[in-house]
């Protein structure tokens, strides 16, 4: 009981909420989303319903470039947010990761660019990681990590960033990347963020997501196998009471012990995500 009670603490209100997001960009994504558990599994239908759309943040403090991505075989976008009121020079960097179905612009209407200035003095930068790869190598010539590891130091240089992000936050897939992310740069990053994190206590419930190459690649990248390389990384976990993949987060919690765990009214939706947004960029602005 002791651990039910831990992570079923309610978010605090968090001052200037980001205004709920908008039928765009993201309204494609809540519909292929879909990170719905295995039957066995299943607890609540991922709600789809979307809120107005919300204020992209003005164009000073918000950067979206193409780049040529060898590791990805294709071109990309960058998408940087910059904290309002802060003087020019190589802030540190927090790395997003989208989830399933997105694409890194869709942190523009999850209310990031309307946030960070109130979280902290750092930088949020997407990048686009695929459709469905869980942030994992998919082919030869499709390498997310790859991308990340070797490519986005140089584009962060370009953009006058800190090239070595001290900060990673992931959204549902992006939760799975973001974890990976710290188990491979723990020599740089200080803290992450997870919100309903893509996470599998099963090869039977991972293998449904018909992304996996083997139970062995899944076996080697699951986060929840590997808690033990989240240590020493301040972290911290959000998810919705009535999101399907909730067992899994609060096997995250009770494995991780993480420095935040938040349980709060809400599903797998936007809505939810652009509620805990605030509370996650300032406990990751608070590690810098």
């Amino acid at each position: 009981m002791a651990g039910l009670s831990r992570r079923r603490v309610i978010a605090a209100s968090v001052g200037g909420v980001a205004s709920a997001v908008g039928l765009g960009l993201f309204g494609a994504w809540a519909l292929r989303e879909d990170e719905k558990p295995a039957p066995s599994d299943a607890r609540t239908p991922i709600p789809t319903e979307m809120g107005p759309t919300s204020t992209v943040p003005p164009p000073k403090l918000l950067e979206i470039k193409t780049v040529r991505s060898k590791a990805r075989g294709r071109d990309v976008e960058i998408v940087a947010f910059r904290p309002d009121g802060v003087a020019p020079g190589a802030l540190p960097v927090c790395l997003a990761l989208h989830g399933r179905g997105a694409r890194a612009r869709v942190f523009t209407e999850l209310g990031v660019g309307d946030q960070l200035s109130a979280a902290a003095a750092y930088a949020v930068v997407a990048a686009d990681g695929g459709d469905a790869s869980y942030w994992l190598k998919s082919s030869p010539t499709d390498d997310p990590p790859a991308m990340l590891a070797d490519e986005l130091p140089g584009w962060l240089a370009e953009l006058g960033l800190n090239p070595r992000p001290f900060a990673v936050l992931g959204i549902s897939m992006g939760g799975y990347g973001a974890l990976n992310y710290v188990r491979d740069h723990r020599e740089t990053v200080r803290a992450a963020a997870v919100l309903s994190p893509a996470l599998f206590t099963s090869w039977t419930d991972a293998r449904a997501r018909n992304v996996f190459d083997s139970r062995a690649q899944w076996e080697q990248t699951e986060p929840l196998r590997h808690i033990d390389a989240l240590a020493g990384v301040k972290l911290g976990v959000w998810c919705g009471e009535a999101d399907p993949l909730l067992p899994s987060a609060n096997r995250l919690i009770d494995t991780a012990r993480p420095a935040v765990a938040r349980t709060a009214p809400g599903g797998h939706t936007a809505d939810y995500w652009v509620t805990a947004m605030p509370e996650a960029l300032s406990f990751l602005g608070s590690h810098i």
